[in-house]
């Protein structure tokens, strides 16, 4: 039996098992195999089932500060929209599967280069390795914020269909990590604790979850609200990645505003049309909104900030020491100090700071050498 075929088989039994006290450590056991064998259909290397194979065409040199990745299922206007965003030919028609392989392009916003990726149109079943998708997702894995492209005449069927998949992967979308914590020990078995009220899991599921996973002796700590068994098994797995989403409703020429309005209540979504070239804008300054960067100034000695070149950091990694690495890593070892003018430092005449110091979006930096 393959992979997928014994993914379907625990699908199609978790499917019909009623959930209640007595099924509960069952289901947990169930939820755990399932994804060791999603795991398993992650490493090309293991499960029959996977289709695909190499990734020939899928493997992008990464350039600019961050990656966004267009996924959608074929024909709802990806390259279209790639194309027209970065000026970048990535093949377009109305036919199927016009895009075969990964098209890189880049897009500068607000001084920041940031590089687009338009990912060939995934099939349901993309998950279990039908039509390239383990390829495809892989590299949705890697981006730093997701576009998943709908077709406003269909979006919510196929918004839940590409979520699943990508859900099938280890892709979280709008998500953090959960407040949950599994430490091992040598001895003592198994110690329970949580600080808010156990509603979507019960003690009985959790054994059954660690059990699978051979955990005998540990501390599970739990402090999620509403935490589910999914949400553990997220936590032991430890390879889910969490990815910031924007759904693209894409071809909203074809609707009436009546309608318009009512894909507006779609969370996380922007309204577009990439032919007639409609309400990009706001797609741009969400694009722009959800990445999070840091953008910083230089200030050369006596001469005014240089407000036209940017240097790009990332939220979390923009400290001084990060800001120094970016342009040359011997400028950290020159630095006696920094002198900070923006939002993160404390004084308008500007702040005396050390490498540890962590800017802020529009900060000007001057460096003071040893």
């Amino acid at each position: 039996m393959t992979t997928v075929q014994k993914i379907k088989e625990i699908e199609d039994e978790m499917a019909k098992t009623q959930k209640n006290k007595a099924t509960s450590y069952h289901l947990g056991q169930l939820k755990a195999k399932l994804a060791k064998l999603r795991r398993d259909l992650l490493d090309p290397t293991k499960g029959s089932g996977g289709g695909g194979g190499g990734g020939l065409g899928f493997d992008v040199a990464r350039t600019g500060v961050a990656s966004v990745g267009f996924v959608g299922f074929p024909s709802v206007g990806k390259s279209t929209l790639m194309s027209k965003l970065t000026g970048t030919h990535s093949e377009v028609s109305a036919i199927d599967f016009t895009t075969l392989t990964t098209v890189p392009g880049t897009l500068k916003v607000h001084g920041a280069p940031i590089q687009i990726l338009d990912l060939p149109g995934i099939i349901e079943g993309a998950n279990d390795g039908r039509g390239r998708g383990r390829q495809v997702i892989a590299v949705a894995r890697t981006c730093n914020l997701i576009f998943i492209v709908l077709d406003v005449l269909k979006p919510l069927a196929d918004k839940r269909i590409i979520e699943s998949e990508l859900e099938g992967f280890g892709i979280r979308l709008n998500k953090r990590p959960p407040a949950i914590t599994v430490r091992k020990k040598d001895k003592g078995g198994v110690a329970i604790t949580n600080t808010v009220p156990l509603t979507n899991i019960d003690q009985d599921e959790i054994k059954a979850v660690l059990s699978e996973y051979k955990l005998s002796n540990c501390d599970v700590a739990i402090r999620e609200p509403n935490a589910t068994a999914d949400d553990l098994v997220d936590v032991i797995e430890g390879n889910r990645v969490y990815i910031p989403c924007i759904y693209v409703l894409n071809k909203i020429d074809a609707i009436s505003i009546e309608e318009l309005d009512l894909l507006y209540k779609i969370p996380n979504s922007v309204p577009v049309s990439s032919k007639e070239w409609l309400n990009i804008d706001e797609l741009i300054d969400r694009m722009w909104e959800r990445l999070d960067l840091v953008r910083v100034y230089t200030k050369p000695r006596k001469a005014p900030p240089d407000y036209t070149q940017p240097v790009v950091l990332r939220r979390g990694r923009s400290s001084v020491e990060d800001f120094c690495n970016s342009i040359h890593k011997e400028i950290a070892k020159q630095m006696k100090y920094a002198i900070v003018w923006g939002a993160s430092a404390k004084h308008s005449r500007g702040q005396k700071v050390g490498l540890e110091h962590v800017l802020e979006d529009e900060d000007v930096v001057h460096i003071v050498k040893k």
